[in-house]
């Protein structure tokens, strides 16, 4: 098993295949305390660590408990008995009190991960990970706390998690639960975050750390455009293939806090959880809260390793369903073409295009329900237009079946228009104060999904559209933050759930879509990229990646998005030219080279293409065919970025087999005078010859290695190359 117990030192060690991870048990009072996280190594005595000689525990100098509690490195720290850095968890009982401190109780080791009610979360068997639960307690409040610890047997990722149970025999509120900390010395390092806004979500951002705290987070009821619920610390030497990384992610999609806080002498502290802001859960006798999940990563090669350990993780034990193993269909949406101005005719015109070009699937995008013609009307009103679609969905997807093509379609299920028969019906439905005027975004109010009632009408009229027609595919949308946040049946002291609460619903109500629909293809979007996070692909196995469908702006996005989230989970379209976001032009073949790593598809008008464009579709649909497997389901390399060099892009998937290699290659500027740029190529059979496409030259993977590849020398702007490696021999092994 990948986690034991050493009695006699009193330590817990987990192990994956290149990390270890030590939590020892201290002092007669037994604090729980972070010992070591990093490569992996064979010793459990490492105590010393702990500098205890440095700050004694209380049993032997309980005159300086402040000091200890100052700076022992704790494995889950509470709150207002000393320890003045960021706690994970904080409490406020009956008599106001707020102090919190937990100790070890007990222990299980058992194979496999248990399901964490009502939340998304990694899952594993017994041959596949194995989970550590430690029992605390706070001796004081008579409060217990489970810690959960699941380390995987062939992935360098340790899932955790927390639950609360109030064994006090009295009501209790709890004000701070973050899932997970990490104490450890400041080795150097940069904090690597991803940061953003609409149309450019998920830039990479790498600065030294600094004294106090930084971080990440969101109040925005999303996990957001502006920020990602995921941080690292790299250390300052660190690149692509080599150094250390400490990452941790958020299985979760609303609002968190991803903190790391340098104080004294150099300690660290990182946090990870759900914002202590505006949160507030009352617990009483006998109930127990579960806080989300959030996954640690260690890498001992670079970035690389720690992408390779989150894409393997989510790919193999994130992600159901059965597209989780299957390719995705390749699919035009009519967004970007029509916008609102359509008909069942028009749609059907385009679905002829997309048929004989050999896409797979139509997807109709908003304005087909209510009197939707434009954004000021009928969100909360799924029900048909028939004054534009004649006959319904049925008629429509059984026109497009006859084409051979599956239907999908477009709903935003959590918002409501004023202008609506459901907002007119039942305003309370819609989150806002009393006497406030509430504030729209894109003229739409946001459902109360924390009420049954709210999410069993709007789920009973999705149920229904979907059931009429035979639809294949649902882009789910959310198209706002939070604002205006309470809710008309939750009493005032627990108004502090509601922003949980509303998440919660949020989950039940895809899970319920899954259950009934279990063959459906679900894709999240949140105005784009804004809930692009573990939590949303725990329900859908691919999420829209942005809404700004620019191919030399997507390069950026794609390259954030990909440092965390499989090439798999990322919705990706070749869109009009000029863009619709930047007005910018590239070539067909260049947005195609773009879109192929990720769920490809087309975001344009098929009617209204050149002769040309259009002779080109089958073989971009040859290659997803053909390549997509190896993007999906492959190891990802970064190898070069135009968000550093501003001149070029490239990346690369190697198969699991080590016997395919595809590279995709960008050259957004041209330098005429420069010679050809020469790029190493990681992951490759060192002892297997392989052919270039490009050139036809058969080197070793050695020599692609260590030698590298001259990337192509093209003569303009916004080109690309797809170059393709494959296995001819494998060299004999040396004497």
């Amino acid at each position: 098993m990948s986690i034991s117990y050493n009695a006699a030192e009193r330590v817990f060690r987990l192990d994956t295949p290149n990390s270890t991870y030590l939590i020892g048990i201290v002092d007669a009072e037994g604090f729980l305390g972070h010992i070591y996280y990093g490569h992996r190594i064979p010793d459990d005595n490492m105590g010393y660590l702990l500098r205890l000689e440095e700050s004694r525990a209380p049993s032997v100098n309980n005159r300086e408990r402040l000091s200890f509690y100052d700076a022992f490195p704790m494995e889950y720290p509470g709150h207002g008995v000393g320890d003045q850095r960021q706690a994970c968890l904080s409490v406020e009982t009956p008599k106001g009190y707020r102090a919190c401190g937990l100790t070890y109780r007990s222990h299980t080791i058992y194979g496999g991960k248990p399901k964490l009610e009502g939340l998304p979360a990694t899952y594993g068997g017994a041959g596949d990970c194995t989970t550590l639960e430690l029992t605390a307690e706070d001796r004081t409040l008579g409060l217990t706390v489970r810690l959960f610890y699941t380390a995987f047997e062939k992935i360098d990722a340790i899932c955790r998690s927390v639950r609360v149970e109030n064994t006090t025999g009295k009501p209790i509120r709890l004000t701070t639960v973050l899932s997970a900390c990490l104490d450890m010395d400041n080795q150097n390092f940069d904090l690597l975050t991803l940061h953003g806004s609409w149309g450019t979500e998920r830039m990479i951002s790498r600065k030294k750390l600094g004294w106090g705290k930084q971080g990440v987070s969101s109040l925005r009821g999303i996990s957001s455009h502006q920020e990602q619920p995921f941080l690292a610390l790299v250390e300052g030497s660190a690149t692509q293939t080599q150094g250390q990384v400490y990452a941790m992610n958020f299985v979760y999609s609303g609002n968190f806090l991803g903190q790391v806080e340098m104080h004294q002498q150099g300690q660290l502290r990182m946090v990870l959880g759900i914002h202590p802001t505006d949160f507030c859960w009352n617990l009483a006798p006998g109930e127990t809260f579960q806080a989300p999940e959030a996954v640690m990563v260690y890498s001992c090669t670079g970035l690389d390793g720690m992408t390779h350990a989150f894409h393997d993780l989510y790919r193999g034990h994130l992600v159901r369903g059965p597209y989780k193993n299957q390719p995705r269909p390749s699919l035009v949406n009519n967004w970007e073409a029509t916008y609102f101005d359509f008909d069942t005719e028009r749609i059907l015109k385009i679905g002829r295009e997309a048929a004989a070009a050999g896409i797979e699937m139509l997807v109709l995008d908003d304005g087909w329900f209510g009197k939707r013609n434009d954004d000021h009307s009928s969100l909360g009103d799924w029900f048909v237009n028939e004054n534009k679609l004649p006959g319904g969905l049925r008629y429509l997807s059984e026109e497009l079946g006859k084409m051979g093509l599956r239907f999908g379609l477009w709903v935003e299920p959590e918002m409501v228009s004023p202008d609506s028969r459901l907002y007119r019906e039942h305003p309370d439905y819609a989150l806002q104060i009393p006497g406030r005027e509430p504030t729209l975004s894109r003229e739409q109010l946001v459902l109360d999904i924390s009420r049954k009632e709210v999410r069993d009408y709007v789920y009973r009229s999705i149920h229904a559209v979907l059931s009429e027609a035979n639809v294949a595919y649902v882009k789910w949308d959310m198209n706002r933050a939070l604002s205006d946040v309470y809710s008309a049946a939750l009493a005032p002291e627990a108004q502090g759930e509601l922003y949980h609460r509303y998440m919660l619903g949020v989950y039940e109500m895809q899970e319920r879509l899954l259950t009934d629909f279990p063959d459906l293809l679900l894709e999240n979007c949140s105005s784009g990229g804004g809930r692009f996070d573990p939590g949303m692909l725990y329900y859908s196995p691919q999420i829209w990646t942005s809404d700004n469908t620019d191919a030399i702006d997507r390069l950026k996005i794609q390259e954030g998005t990909a440092l965390v989230y499989p090439l798999s989970t990322m919705g990706a379209h070749v869109a009009a030219c000029p863009s619709h976001t930047n007005s910018r032009s590239t070539p067909f073949q260049t947005r195609g080279h773009v879109s192929l790593p990720g769920c490809f598809g087309y975001e344009l008008d098929l009617t209204k293409l050149t002769p040309e464009e259009k002779a080109m579709i089958p073989g971009q649909l040859a290659d997803y065919r053909k390549y997509g497997p190896i993007f999906h389901n492959g190891d990802y390399y970064r190898l070069a970025s135009f968000s550093e060099n501003h001149v070029y892009d490239a990346i690369m998937a190697v198969s699991k087999d080590q016997r395919t290699a595809v590279i995709d290659f960008v050259q957004v500027m041209s330098c005429r005078h420069l010679r050809s740029v020469r790029i190493p190529l990681p992951g490759l059979a060192e002892n297997r010859l392989y052919r270039s496409s490009e050139t036809g030259e058969v080197h070793s993977g050695a020599a692609w290695r260590y030698g590298g590849m001259p990337l192509p020398k093209l003569r303009g702007d916004f080109l690309s190359r797809l170059i393709v490696l494959e296995a001819v021999e494998d060299l004999p092994a040396e004497a």
